[in-house]
């Protein structure tokens, strides 16, 4: 398995559960690449894509605005363009629902994919199944989420709409600032993202896992597909791969013979190790797009979207706005020791992650492209990929996650 984020670790430990000796190759130590700072929510509602009716209109602005919730680093655009072009065409409506149906088929199974994983590695206690709440300022932008709202009710997402007088009742941490609140009760999330994956990968190791601190460079291809993995430092032989590399997966995936339109969103975000103010239960700001995440350690505050690419230095100013948010969301907030943190979320253009074998060679699959779901959807990755490996029906249709779905 060649990535040790939370899905490279969880599809390692369903693989070892059903008997094979299993290898986890990453250049980095278990999760710390993107799956150290990602918001900690497990997002059962996260069925809506990123690309939704309209998009197109607002491509220029992604363009000028830096700082938006969207952006495109406009230096990087003549690259990002055929992914850029399939974001585009995957906003259309019909295609939206198909997506979202796609979605929501591995969401549901989110929370309990992890809860044998978590009991096995003894961090039961991290999940914390609180849902989310969706709070909005603005009355036009709670009229703009009507359609996604809309959307989520088709796939079956309970929610609950709260009225402006009971949302400081319900999250009392909050400003009086909030018109409107959509409150998630399926939403859960984790309070150490970070140490969640390295508990899983101790876990795994335990039971006779190896975990190799190296960096993938090729493979060595026989009649059937891979029989050896090439790394900085050795040449291994495998039975069968999983390219499980996040971000970084596109060019394993290239030597193999697939070429997946996989790009990178770059993710931000902030802790306050001390905030002065915890909320419940995690929050999303439907204003401004940013998820808030009371953890162990502190609050964070994280999200937006910058298509960027993998090379450019990270723009702090962006990490900065999410400051100037919270304190708008948090009167008082206590930002002594606050820390800044960027990573790349590992995006396809439809919002649908490839959790597929190869249509090339038999003894080869992937599980990357998980954007904004990637904490959420790790586990019951995980499992779909062992079933695939050991020839079960994964009981979901596979199709629309195929890796040569373009």
């Amino acid at each position: 398995v060649l990535g040790a984020g939370i899905v490279g670790v969880s599809t390692a430990l369903y693989l070892r559960r059903d008997g094979h000796r299993v290898t986890l190759i990453d250049r980095l130590g278990p999760g710390e690449g993107t799956s150290r700072g990602n918001a900690a929510v497990i997002a059962g509602e996260s069925c809506v894509p990123v690309a939704t009716p309209g998009i197109v209109k607002r491509v220029p602005g992604m363009v000028m605005d830096p700082l938006g919730p969207l952006a495109i680093r406009w230096s990087y655009l003549p690259r990002l363009a055929p992914w850029l072009l399939q974001f585009i065409r995957a906003s259309s409506p019909d295609r939206v629902e198909e997506i979202s149906i796609a979605l929501r088929a591995l969401l549901v199974h989110a929370v309990d994919s992890y809860l044998p994983l978590m009991k096995s590695a003894g961090v039961e206690d991290m999940l914390k199944r609180t849902g989310w709440l969706a709070v909005y300022e603005s009355d036009k932008k709670f009229a703009g989420a009507q359609g996604d709202l809309a959307l989520q009710r088709r796939r079956g997402v309970k929610m609950e709409i709260l009225p402006a007088e009971e949302i400081r009742q319900f999250e009392p941490s909050l400003a009086p600032i909030y018109k409107h609140a959509v409150y998630f009760p399926e939403n859960a999330y984790v309070t150490d993202n970070f140490r969640l994956v390295q508990a899983l990968a101790e876990d795994f190791a335990r039971n006779g896992g190896a975990i190799l601190r190296e960096e993938v460079r090729d493979f060595v291809l026989g009649p059937a597909g891979p029989t050896h993995v090439v790394t900085d430092r050795d040449r291994h032989p495998v039975d069968a791969v999983v390219v499980a590399a996040g971000a970084w997966s596109k060019q394993l995936a290239v030597k193999l013979g697939h070429r997946p339109l996989l790009d990178t969103e770059r993710g931000y975000h902030v802790m306050f190790p001390d905030p002065g103010a915890m909320p419940r239960l995690p929050l999303y700001s439907g204003d401004y797009s940013f998820a808030v995440t009371p953890l162990a350690h502190g609050l964070r505050i994280a999200g937006t979207v910058e298509l960027g690419g993998l090379e450019a230095p990270p723009n702090y100013a962006r990490a900065q706005v999410l400051v100037e948010r919270g304190r708008r969301m948090f009167p008082g907030l206590n930002e002594t020791g606050k820390t800044e943190w960027m990573g790349f979320r590992p995006s396809m253009p439809d919002s649908v992650p490839v959790i597929s074998g190869s249509p090339r060679h038999r003894n080869a699959f992937f599980a990357f492209g998980h954007g904004h779901v990637g904490l959420t959807l790790g586990a019951v990755t995980g499992r779909v990929i062992a079933d695939l490996v050991a020839g079960r029906d994964p009981g979901i249709d596979m199709r629309p996650y195929r890796i040569d779905r373009w």
